[in-house]
């Protein structure tokens, strides 16, 4: 007689092996994580007059913004210099963190055929 629902030829052991890389995947994914949280992308706009610096948390750090770039009759350049730069620097941190994850999920190979349709 054959036992009725379990895992013919082996494949609770694969499971295993699985369950163990997944969980290595997922503290090397922290490790990468709290790397880039504390990462600093720094950007500029207008020539270098406005300089932003951000964490890969998405943290604002510093604005240094150059005295040629204060014109108290053109407030509203410097304000849009200041938006530029701190969204430039969000953006490479953004770009860093996809490049870390891109990394980290690019060797699944959809997880040996098993990811399928489900988007692995």
């Amino acid at each position: 007689m054959s036992k009725r629902g379990g895992f013919p030829g082996g494949i609770p052991g694969n499971m295993n092996n699985l369950m163990k890389q997944a969980q290595r995947m997922q503290r090397q994914m922290e490790e990468n994580q709290k790397e880039l949280e504390n990462k600093e992308f720094t950007a500029k706009a207008g020539g270098g007059a406005v300089e932003a610096t951000v964490t890969g948390s998405k943290e604002l750090k510093a604005i240094k913004i150059s005295p040629e770039a204060v014109d108290p009759d053109d407030v509203e350049m410097l304000q849009d210099l200041i938006v530029a730069a701190v969204n430039e620097a969000m953006g490479e941190a953004d770009k860093a963190n996809a490049e870390a994850l891109g990394k980290m999920t690019g060797g699944l190979g959809g997880l040996g055929g098993l990811g399928g349709g489900f988007g692995f």
